[in-house]
């Protein structure tokens, strides 16, 4: 997958993460397209482990296994922001 690819599916991925989840403002669309990334590599990861499915392209599973990543992203930031 190219570079365009994952800053279009990170801007869709955390543009859901950021509508199921709008409690702050996360950085306009360069924080969205950062968390929707992230959230497809952790999703990737964890969902290989536990479901063995992962992000492999341009597909609703693979949306939902990233934004799942990236909903559990914004749960570790709300986490560690209450703590502090």
């Amino acid at each position: 997958m190219n570079i365009i690819f994952w800053i279009i599916f990170g801007l869709i991925v955390g543009t859901l993460a950021n509508i199921i989840d709008p409690s702050t403002s996360r950085g306009g669309i360069l924080g969205s397209i950062i968390l929707g990334i992230l959230g497809a590599i952790l999703g990737g990861i964890l969902g290989n482990i536990v479901f063995g499915i992962g992000v492999t392209g341009f597909n609703l599973p693979s949306i939902a296994v990233a934004t799942l990543g990236a909903l559990l992203l914004l749960f570790i930031e709300r986490a560690f922001r209450r703590s502090s």
